[in-house]
């Protein structure tokens, strides 16, 4: 199926019309069966599959990403959640029969999952195929009409996005909208019945606050600050080389990036030094810095962490490694940083980038203490062999997920919920988790026979009265 690629920004009354047509088709979305559904996440999938070198070659264009990243967390994450979804979605489907309760008798009552209609999904760029179609899959499945937002940074993927999906689906099914700003906000302006939004925290307010005005439902996976705690019994090499890894992918330009570590203050140097040999391997010359590691998206992101990593040096903070930033080529070095003042906008402010402030903890309070001064984290890593620390940190510090040595692969999970709590985020993705943001699970009750019911209504006699009596103390 192919259909007319919209241009950039189109015009208002073009973003109405094809708003309409989501409209008009979701009725009919909403009752297709299992195995029609499964089609079109198995023509998404093939593709996919097919503009795979497109694919590549566009995230290089936007942010130099490398083809091998694209493949590990962007098409090999799409194709596992199509895959798990195809495997359940009958069952998710299938109404489910709950009792209906003694004061109920006579009756029958399920639950009956239904789609929620048209959906809006805004994507960011960090990941800019597999954060617009993984709540895609999951918005097919529920039986969703959509219309997709991509990020305006990267511009070239998007494009290919949009060629995809106008191959794929029906646009009165699927459709790609393109454009910045002024694009965004007049799309939330429609009376959409659900939004699914990633992206920074600011940015989901301002979502959440439209949704409120229709008011429709929302999904919102935002960011924040994510925490490592690494005691002195933890296997200093092997959490060095995962904690390097997870904070130097996409340039640390990920929602769950480790944002800093609290090391137990008698592992700090040798961590640091492990942390620093783990980095040399991931990119050991020249010729990997420049064919493995990724640039930042834009110059003012750039200019926005050279800003940080400045002003943690203005206030003591001492570079250990790295510094170095070209705002211009959009290149940040692997950057570690201790001694950071508490006060250091780096503490405070989502990093976004590829900069590890490393801060030291001599009773485990403190380190509890230090997280629980800033916002609710998407994500909590812990590196530990101690049960008992483990057990204590997760009981006193509330997160989005949480990852037991090791750091982000609990995200890929097609079978663990992943989702923010308060600032960091409302609602969950992923498999089923993404299915039920999508889904409305209607109450559906039937009256079988007379029941009791009768019994219970005006005029309130003597027996009637000792019936409610009696029922009121059964319950």
């Amino acid at each position: 199926m192919t259909s007319t690629i919209l241009p950039v920004a189109p015009a208002v009354e073009s973003m109405n019309a094809l708003f309409q047509g989501l409209v008009e088709r979701a009725p009919q979305q909403r009752q297709l069966s299992a195995k029609q559904r499964i089609k079109r996440l198995n023509a998404l999938n093939a593709e996919v599959w097919r503009r795979r070198d497109d694919l590549k070659k566009a995230m290089w264009e936007d942010f130099q990403k490398p083809p091998e990243e694209v493949d590990l967390t962007e098409i090999f994450v799409l194709k596992s959640e199509i895959k798990a979804v195809k495997r359940s979605l009958r069952n998710w489907m299938r109404p489910r029969k709950v009792p209906s309760g003694l004061a109920l008798v006579g009756s029958s009552s399920w639950i009956r999952p239904e789609g929620k209609g048209v959906a809006l999904i805004i994507a960011p760029w960090n990941y800019p195929m597999q954060l617009v179609f993984r709540p895609l899959v999951a918005a097919i499945a529920a039986g969703c009409t959509a219309l997709l937002k991509p990020s305006e940074l990267t511009g070239h993927t998007a494009k290919v996005v949009a060629e995809i999906v106008a191959a794929v689906f029906d646009p009165r099914e699927v459709v790609v909208v393109q454009g910045g700003v002024e694009t965004t906000t007049h799309l939330l302006t429609l009376p959409f019945n659900h939004m699914f939004f990633t992206g920074s925290p600011q940015v989901g307010r301002v979502v959440m606050a439209a949704a409120a005005k229709l008011p429709c439902s929302v999904t919102l996976e935002l960011g924040g600050k994510s925490p490592v705690i690494l005691d002195a019994s933890a296997n200093l090499k092997s959490a060095a080389k995962r904690i390097a890894w997870s904070k130097l992918s996409n340039a640390g330009q990920i929602c769950v990036a480790p944002d800093y570590v609290l090391v137990h203050e008698s592992v700090r140097d040798a961590f640091v030094d492990q942390l620093q040999l783990a980095m040399d391997s991931l990119y050991p010359d020249a010729e990997s810095k420049a064919r493995d590691y990724q640039r930042i998206v834009h110059t003012r992101h750039a200019q926005r962490i050279e800003g940080l990593i400045i002003d943690a040096k203005e206030r003591g903070a001492t570079v250990i490694r790295g510094g170095e930033v070209d705002t211009v080529g959009c290149h940040v070095e692997p950057t570690i940083l201790v001694d950071v003042p508490a006060g250091s906008r780096i503490l405070h402010e989502e990093i976004f980038g590829p900069v590890l402030p490393v801060i030291t903890w001599g009773h485990l309070q403190e380190a509890i203490d230090f997280i629980g001064e800033r916002e609710t984290p998407l994500a909590l890593y812990l590196y530990s062999k101690k049960k008992s620390l483990i057990r204590e940190v997760m009981s006193a510090v509330p997160s989005g997920g949480v990852s037991i040595n090791n750091s982000i692969i609990h995200v890929t999970s097609t079978n663990l919920p992943f989702g923010g709590l308060g600032s960091s985020g409302v609602g969950s993705g992923n498999g089923e988790f993404g299915f039920r943001e999508f889904t409305h699970f209607r109450g559906v009750y039937e009256q079988r026979w007379a029941g009791v019911g009768g019994l219970l209504m005006p005029p309130y006699t003597r027996s009637k009265s000792r019936l409610i009596n009696a029922v009121l103390k059964w319950l």
